[in-house]
């Protein structure tokens, strides 16, 4: 099993989102009707990101493409990403995309999760040579920034379900465009946000993992949320008061992998992506603790396991195809 991003794996992953980020049906649309005059196919409503089943596995589609070719600019299938981005990140089709997150119907659309991953695209692009897909999806990216900025002071309460609606999963992400942007009033604002929510947490039960909708680990997130935003001084008291039992292997549902029984089932497919994140925040976590802690070890084993169940997965079945590989990019570069 692979426990970094090789060369030729960033090549399969990359064909595989080409294969899926243009490909407008199945499409799961979460689409607000304010009139008959809405009723659209989602090109039409979505210039840019209409492919992989849904807007937000498109839009992290694109970022996988982005970062696989930041990482590897000799990628065989980097003149067809090129491609692909000179057609479809132009400014009428951003104009198309921010169009619809200006409709007052389209407040919440994709919240928070979507909210991340755009920011986390855009942060992505800001890397890239050639800064033009940057500067072209900037004003969307700013949209999503004033999402953030509108949202999270009103939101009182943080959202702990292991799915689209997780609130750390979305901090995380949307702290990586504020750094690379130099963003410090949006950086200050996910961080207090965290702390006001997540803080005063200790002890966590873990009790209802996994569910069979998950595919992210509501404490290993909320940990991997808190380790991104905070200092590490501040963090490692934190973290001994939030998981105060990892040497002894507790909560032990956190060290084990989900058992996925049908790929096709879209829902149960979610469970590898629970594997792949949970070795994403395992490693990230154990980055955080010296080498020779015992927990450090005990973390990196948990995250081979998870890695090895959910990796060889990426591909069997397009409920996982659409969307797999960029946590798999996620956890292989922890």
């Amino acid at each position: 099993m692979a426990d970094e991003l090789t060369p030729a794996l960033a090549e399969s992953f990359a064909k595989i989102a080409l294969g899926h980020v243009s490909r407008e049906y199945p499409n799961s649309l979460a689409h607000m009707f304010d009139s008959a005059a809405d009723a659209a196919t989602p090109s039409q409503l979505h210039p840019i990101f209409y492919g992989s089943l849904d807007w937000h596995s498109c839009v992290h589609g694109y970022w996988m493409l982005a970062r696989l070719m930041n990482r590897f600019p000799d990628l065989p299938s980097a003149s067809r990403i090129v491609a692909l981005f000179d057609a479809q990140l132009t400014a009428d089709k951003v104009a198309g995309e921010c169009a619809y997150f200006e409709r007052p119907s389209s407040r919440g659309y994709e919240r928070p999760y979507g909210w991340g991953w755009l920011l986390k695209l855009a942060s992505e692009l800001s890397a890239v040579r050639d800064i033009r897909w940057f500067e072209t999806l900037k004003p969307l990216a700013d949209i999503i920034a004033g999402r953030f900025t509108d949202f999270l002071p009103i939101a009182t309460y943080p959202i702990r379900v292991g799915t689209h609606f997780n609130t750390a999963f979305a901090l995380r992400l949307a702290a990586d465009y504020a750094d690379s942007v130099a963003d410090g009033e949006l950086t200050a604002l996910l961080t207090a946000t965290a702390e006001r929510w997540y803080g005063g947490d200790a002890a966590c039960p873990a009790w209802g993992e996994p569910s069979g909708d998950e595919f992210l680990s509501s404490a290993l997130i909320e940990a991997e949320c808190m380790r991104r935003l905070m200092t590490p001084d501040a963090f490692r008291p934190w973290f001994e008061r939030f998981l105060p039992d990892i040497e002894g292997g507790r909560p032990g549902n956190l060290f084990v992998p989900a058992t996925v029984t049908d790929r096709s089932d879209g829902k149960i497919a979610h469970l590898d992506g629970l594997n792949i994140s949970r070795a994403w925040c395992w490693r990230a976590l154990a980055s955080s603790l010296a080498e020779h802690d015992p927990r450090h070890g005990m973390m990196i084993d948990a995250a081979d396991r998870h890695l090895a169940a959910g990796l060889g997965h990426v591909d069997s079945d397009y409920m996982g195809e659409h969307w797999l590989a960029s946590f798999a990019v996620l956890a292989l570069e922890a």
